[in-house]
């Protein structure tokens, strides 16, 4: 028969366990009970909410970077077009002056020389304001890149001191973790076979706390304190017999300070 089994059997009937048994499973208890502390703040560390709102702005920012980049991207190409098409006409204009100054050609010639000289000046300056237009959003986007390239860097450093912190805290918790379970073995030792089991399937169904020390005739599992009908019970019970609270169900250990 395994070990589950033989303590279900024994459970059924008064369990026995010297006194001195009794009192380690308490210090088993303190023991569980910071270990479970100690997990408890390992999973909820501040810095982890953090890190999780700064990658979350980080994917933001990234995101509307990309965007720009390529906002930015179209933009340049559209003053590229607007200063070749500026430069064409100016071309055309130069070349136009030329013969116009040179004086060759029939008056009729040099007559559609001067409108097309006039055309194109007004073309040129239509061009221009239009380059004009394009170099302003062009230099609005590289400003918005430059704010958004420096906004994650910062995030991103943020991040880093985030995780840095965590990973402190993180060794800080297991160090303390490795010195308080560092004795858990020997005590669990000396608690005992049948002692321990019913210790270990307390707490899992007890939200981890299975004893409690009975002080001031209240039960320390959930703050009751005993009727007459059960401190006469607990009075009358031998000192080996391992007592349960009628309440919570939980291992009541009588000490010094039960107030019998």
């Amino acid at each position: 028969m395994d070990l589950r089994r033989r303590c279900e059997r024994r459970w059924r009937y008064p369990l026995k366990a010297d006194p001195s048994r009794q009192w380690r499973l308490l210090d088993l208890q303190g023991i569980d009970t910071r270990l479970d502390q100690i997990a408890h703040a390992r999973a909820r560390l501040p810095q982890e909410a953090a890190i999780a709102v700064a990658r979350s702005e980080l994917t933001s920012v990234e995101t509307d970077l990309v965007n720009a980049e390529t906002a930015l991207g179209d933009v340049q190409r559209d003053l590229t077009k607007s200063d070749q098409d500026v430069q064409l006409v100016r071309d055309r204009a130069a070349r136009d002056r030329a013969r116009l100054e040179s004086g060759s050609g029939t008056a009729k010639d040099l007559q559609a020389l001067q409108h097309e000289l006039a055309s194109l000046a007004r073309r040129q300056a239509e061009l221009e304001d239009i380059e004009l237009e394009v170099m302003e959003r062009s230099e609005t986007l590289a400003a918005r890149v430059s704010e958004l390239t420096a906004r994650r860097e910062a995030v991103a450093a943020r991040i880093a001191q985030l995780e840095a912190e965590r990973d402190a805290a993180v060794r800080t918790l297991e160090d303390e973790a490795g010195r308080v379970g560092a004795g858990r073995a020997d005590i669990a030792a000396g608690v005992g076979e049948d002692l321990l089991a019913l210790y270990e399937k307390l707490r899992a169904s007890s939200g981890g706390v299975a004893v409690a020390e009975l002080r001031h005739r209240r039960c320390g599992g959930c703050r009751l304190e005993l009727n007459n009908v059960e401190l006469s019970r607990v009075r009358s019970a031998a000192e080996d017999e391992v007592l349960r609270c009628e309440e919570c169900r939980r291992i009541m250990v009588r000490t010094a300070e039960s107030g019998l």
